[in-house]
């Protein structure tokens, strides 16, 4: 899968796809990382990337001509461009899911007050948003998704059957997970067992208590998804 990402902190991201899993996978070649720096695209001497917004306002706008060049200088066709945004649309596991079934994708990182919006009609960027929150910048939204995608190449986790029971990957959250050892004391002084029925080794009972576990952690946690999930088996049925 390649991974084009559009930011004047190259650094930052770099250092982060160095480890884990997206280390793991750039090593193994199952992750194309391209780093560019809109810097690259500049002509004056301060290498200048933003400047004081039309209107008037505090903060500054990354210029359209500058961060267009680094758009159009490496921009493959077919492969979705998406903008990291608080005003975008929420990314998904299922979203995350169609990136990484594809050949790629291009993250524009903006900065300060944001970028210029012309650029965002030229190059038809899809605004995507991490959470009802605002960041200094768009790499750690861009890190979160690209984490969210390579993880689920084939190879890049140690089984392929790992994510298949993962929050939201059927409008579930996830069960509650135990190891060893079976009986632990915490800080509290409590004594706390593992659920029984995980150590009886009866795998129907095992699977039903996970489902259980997780239909009532939803409904408890998520009543949104809940209720997503009622409406559409209610429109199946019809």
């Amino acid at each position: 899968m390649r991974i084009d990402v559009f930011t004047i902190f190259p650094g930052l991201v770099d250092a982060f796809c160095a480890e884990s899993l997206l280390g793991k996978a750039r090593q193994s070649g199952l992750l194309d990382l391209r780093l560019h720096d809109p810097r690259d695209h500049t002509s004056d001497v301060h290498r200048t990337v933003d400047d004081t917004p039309f209107g008037g306002g505090a903060g500054m706008v990354m210029k359209p001509d500058v961060l267009s060049d680094a758009i159009a200088a490496v921009s493959e066709p077919g492969m979705p461009r998406l903008l990291m945004s608080p005003r975008g649309a929420p990314f998904s596991q299922a979203r995350g899911r169609e990136l990484a079934r594809g050949p790629g994708v291009l993250l524009v990182c903006g900065r300060f007050e944001g970028i210029d919006e012309r650029v965002i009609e030229a190059h038809g960027l899809e605004e995507v948003s991490v959470g009802d929150f605002v960041l200094s910048g768009g790499e750690i939204a861009a890190m979160a998704v690209m984490d969210g995608c390579v993880r689920l190449l084939p190879g890049v986790m140690g089984a392929a059957h790992s994510g298949d029971e993962e929050s939201f990957e059927d409008g579930l959250l996830e069960y509650p997970h135990y190891t060893r050892p079976a009986t632990w004391a915490g800080p509290d002084g409590i004594e706390r067992r593992v659920p029984e029925v995980l150590v009886s080794g009866h795998h129907g009972k095992v699977a039903e208590w996970r489902r259980e576990q997780r239909e009532e952690i939803t409904r408890r946690r998520r009543p949104d998804l809940w209720e997503r999930r009622r409406l559409a088996k209610t429109n199946e049925e019809k």
